[in-house]
This record gives structure tokens, sequence and C-alpha cells, in this order.
């Protein structure tokens, strides 16, 4: 028989006993439930019904309120008659009671509703003697049936238990024994089944197997070897230098453009310790300053500098780790590293041109813009000439377009900066009081305008903080001029300094419409400015200000919500 087969069947009358268990517990215990239901649904109410009937007598034959309840119980026994006499029972007490209302002196007549009202009880007690007899009758039937139903589930289920596991489990205990044979390279092992199933089958494949692997065991050498030229081709021809090592750190190849960069010969650098190779050139200790013996991700660090094809280039530097699942296991294991120099000179080249490009308008443009404001601040004057309302609108709006252009211009100086790596930081302590000072007063007037309140929470002492205070100021001031540029009108800024025990922290909140939580991770990215958004900027305030903040070793932040404002903090050290 084969193992489906077998599995279809026992499972198969597992679920059939199974299925015959349930339906001969459901039947029962519906029995059951029924016979109660019925004790409590007819003898039950006729017996309460008689009781409240004699409750009603005891109070009185001439009391309306027990005439009422004694007519209620009795009209609702009279539709719950359920036993042999019940009836003409029910119909004397209805007459006696009649002819006793008539008559309330006759004790006679009382006493004789009072013995109907007795027997009908005394009948439906022993109506619910009967039922209670048959329910434990048909309790003990279903008692039987469910115990000799179970039994003979558990005896099959036993003997499943018993022989199926061993059936299946031994062919696949020897079969794994010798799949552990040919993973030791032994490939004269071979299985012998004498069932005529699924491992029948599966052995005979195996034996076929272990019989091929053993005639192709001799010419598999040859065939690696070509491979292993046909990589390191591969590899050689790449126009990136590569460096492989295995997971003791020891060179397995560089190409020949590694080979190149770094100075060294072929038969110096293979199977020799990378950390060897790294204390006497500088180069590769660079290299390999990052990699260690268990590197869990790919590593990424910025471009640095080599002298290659004449000139100063720039490489990205990247160590992969190579992994492997080896055979027979379920956890990966790493067997070595591989570091990837990828040459991105011709893109720093055109970075460098776009900085100077950038910096040259820049520089060339704030001459005029500087020429220009001033010119507007002579027109102002009324030495110069009184100007009509027309005309003081038009300047005003140059005035405006002159401080943007301007504001613009100075926010690509410093990018520039920042790019080219020539920022300067002048980190001395600093009085926070100045710097938040300075920045409120800058955006005085932009705030009067949209009737916007400022309002500083401070503690009465602040420790000064290590910063560049020209640059600090910039940076709360552009916070500051983009939470009035977003804050409603009528509306507060609050202003929040925390000194802690290392840092001292300010939050610049407003009530503006806030930041959706998609864009809150590239707020502080170059360029970025929230899309659908109509207020004017570069998007270059926030990213200069986080280089700002951690070139001085602090740290920038944001919180917010959509509809609910924003709060944009940084925090710097204690002095």
């Amino acid at each position: 028989m084969k193992i489906k087969a077998k599995l279809t069947f026992g499972i198969g009358l597992l679920f059939a006993m199974i299925a015959l268990l349930t339906i001969i517990s459901a039947t029962n215990i519906y029995k059951l439930s029924n016979e109660a239901k019925n004790i409590l649904a007819d003898n039950y109410k006729s017996i309460d019904y008689c009781r409240l009937m004699i409750n009603a007598l005891n109070s009185g034959i001439s009391d309306s309120l027990a005439q009422n309840s004694f007519r209620e119980n009795l009209h609702k026994q009279q539709l719950n008659v359920t036993e042999t006499g019940e009836k003409e029972l029910t119909l004397k007490i209805a007459s006696d009671y009649f002819i006793l209302l008539q008559s309330p002196q006759d004790t006679g007549r009382l006493k004789d509703v009072q013995k109907s009202i007795t027997d009908i009880m005394l009948l439906n007690m022993q109506s619910i003697q009967r039922k209670n007899e048959l329910a434990g009758a048909t309790a003990e039937t279903a008692i039987f049936w469910i115990t000799a139903s179970g039994t003979i589930c558990f005896l099959i289920a036993f003997t499943l238990l018993i022989n199926l596991p061993s059936n299946i489990a031994n062919p696949i205990k020897e079969l794994t024994a010798s799949i552990k044979q040919i993973a030791a390279q032994n490939y004269t092992q071979r299985v012998y089944f004498e069932q005529h199933d699924e491992f029948g089958e599966l052995a005979s494949a195996f034996n076929t197997m272990a019989q091929k692997l053993k005639e192709y065991s001799s010419s598999n050498l040859a065939k690696l070897m070509v491979e292993k030229k046909r990589i390191e081709t591969l590899i050689n021809n790449m126009s990136n230098p590569v460096i492989g090592l295995d997971e003791e750190q020891v060179v397995l190849f560089m190409n020949d453009v590694a080979l190149k960069i770094t100075g060294v010969q072929k038969e110096e650098a293979i199977s020799k310790p990378i950390l060897e190779l790294a204390r006497e050139n500088d180069l590769i200790k660079t290299l390999v300053q990052d990699l260690s013996e268990s590197q869990p991700d790919k590593i990424k660090s910025p471009p640095i500098k080599i002298y290659a094809d004449h000139k100063e280039s720039y490489f990205e530097k990247e160590i992969i780790p190579i992994k492997i699942v080896p055979t027979g296991d379920k956890q990966e294991k790493q067997i070595g590293n591989v570091v990837l120099l990828k040459n991105v000179t011709p893109y720093k080249e055109k970075e460098f041109a776009k900085t100077n490009f950038i910096a040259t308008v820049s520089h060339e443009l704030r001459t005029p813009i500087s020429s220009i404001k001033m010119s507007l601040q002579l027109l102002e004057h009324e030495q110069v000439g009184l100007l009509n309302t027309e005309q003081q609108s038009l300047v005003e709006s140059i005035k405006e377009d002159a401080g943007r252009l301007l504001k613009i211009t100075g926010e690509l100086l410093n990018m520039t900066q920042v790019e080219s790596g020539t920022i300067q930081i002048n980190v001395l302590p600093a009085d926070v009081h100045d710097i938040v000072e300075y920045a409120v007063s800058a955006t005085k007037s932009a705030a009067e305008e949209k009737q916007i309140k400022v309002e500083i929470k401070a503690p009465e002492y602040l420790p000064k903080v290590l910063a560049d205070s020209e640059k600090t100021a910039w940076v709360l001031t552009n916070l500051l001029s983009n939470a009035v540029r977003y804050s409603y009108d009528n509306t507060i800024i609050y202003i929040d300094i925390i000194a802690e025990s290392h840092e001292v922290k300010v939050a610049v909140t407003d009530t503006g419409q806030g930041i959706s939580s998609q864009y809150i991770d590239k707020i502080f990215d170059r360029y970025f400015r929230i899309p659908g958004t109509k207020k004017e900027g570069t998007g270059l305030g926030l990213s200069i200000s986080k280089e700002f903040i951690e070139a001085q070793g602090g740290r920038i932040d944001v919180k917010s919500d959509l509809g609910t404002g924003s709060t944009f903090s940084f925090a710097l050290n204690v002095a």
C-alpha cells in the first residue's frame, strides 16, 4: 500500500470515528436537553401557577388583588394542561371558585378548591419524577454509547500511533543516514527497501543519484578549475578595484586595478592577511579600517581621495559581506568580505563645478542686490523726493523681492561652504539668551505684520553652551522665520529653553498647518519642499541648519502632526 493511501486510510478512519462520537454525543445531549426543557416548560410552570393560586386564596376571597391574581394564574393553568386528569381538575377549580365568589362564607367549597389545586400539583410532581427517571435512563444510555465509541476511537488511534509513525520514520531515518554518507563523499553508499511504495521509488532514485555522483566526482575538479579561471578573468577585467578576503581576513584575490592603485605586487598580496599588508601600506589601511570578522550588513563609506590615472581621484568604498547557508545547515555563515571601490571622480568633478558655479553666481549677485537695497533706502528718504502711494507700493514690493533674493544668495553661499567642506565653525562658550534675543529681534517685524506674539519660556539660570554664536543665531532665526511664515495670524509662537545636565535644548513651536508624517524624514534634505506649499523658499534653510548644528556637535529634530502645528528643536552641549 502506498504511503499516501496509508495516511489517507488512517486519518480518514480517525475522522470517521470522531464524527461518529460527535453525532452520538450530540444526539444524546439533545435528548437530555429536551427532556429537561419539558420538565421546566410544563410541569414546573403548573406547580408554580397552583402555588400562586393558593397564595391568592390565603390572602382572602374578598381581596380584589387576590381575586385578580387567582384568575390570572388559573387562566395560565388552563393553557398549560399536559397531564391526564389535569384538565378535569382545572375545570373543577374554575367552577368551584366561581361558586365560592358568590358564597365567600362556604368553607367547604374553599376546601374543595384547595384540594383540587393540591391534586394538580401532585399530578405534576409525579410527572416530574417520571420524566426525571426517564432522563436518568437516557443519561445512562448516553454514557454507555459515548464510552463505547470513545474506547473504540482510542484503540484505533493507539494502533495508528504505534504502527504508522514507525512505518514512515524508519525508512526516512535510514535514508537520512545514507544521505549523510553521500555528503561525506562516500558515493558507494546504497539504500535497499523492500516496500513497493514511495520509499521504494525514493530508494531507487537515491541509488541512481549515488551512482551518477560517483561517475561525476572524478571529472568535477577539472570543471571547477575552468570556472575558477573564468571568474578570475572577469574580476581582473573589471574597471573598479576589487579585493576578496576569506573568513580569516586573508587575501584571496586582488584584481589588476586594485594592485595598481595600492602599489603592491600580486605575489606579495595573495594568501597574506590583509591586516599585515595594512601595516606597511597606508591606502590598504584606509580601505580595511571599517572591516570586521563578522560584518552583518553592507557598509558604504564617504568618498576617499586616491591618486590614480595620474590625478587625484575619488572612490566610494563598499564592504560587502559574503554569506552562504552551508549544506545541511539552516543559519547563514559569513565566509569572507569583498572590498569594492567605485570610481566617482567624474561625478565629484561635476559636483565641484556646480558648487563653484553656484558660489560664484551667488557672490556676484550679492553686490547688485545690496546696491538695489541701498537705492531703495535712498528713494524712501524725503530729501530725494516724495513718492505717491503707487510708487511707495512699488518700492515696498521691490524691497521685499530684493530681501528675498539676498536671503536666497546667502543660503546658496552657505550651502556651497557645506558641500565644499570649507565651512568655518568657531565653537566657544556662548550665552543662549543672547542668541534667542538676536533671533527674536531679527524676526520681530515679520511677526508684528501678522500680529503674531513670541513667548519665551526659560529658567532663570542657563549654563553657557559650546556653539558658534553667529551660525546658531542664523539657525534659530531661520526656524523662527519659518514658524512666522507658516503660522496663522493672531497666534502665538513659543520658544522653550530647557537646560539638562549635559545639554541645552531650544524648541520653537508654532500653531500652523503642521507637516504630514510622510514628509518628516525628508524635511532636512537639500532642496526639499513639501508638495503643494505656496510659501516661498529654496528648500535649503533646514538643510543648512542641520549642517550647522551637527558641525557644532549638537543635534536638530522636528515633531509635527498635520493640522496641529510643528516643533523644531536643537540641542547644544553645555560648556
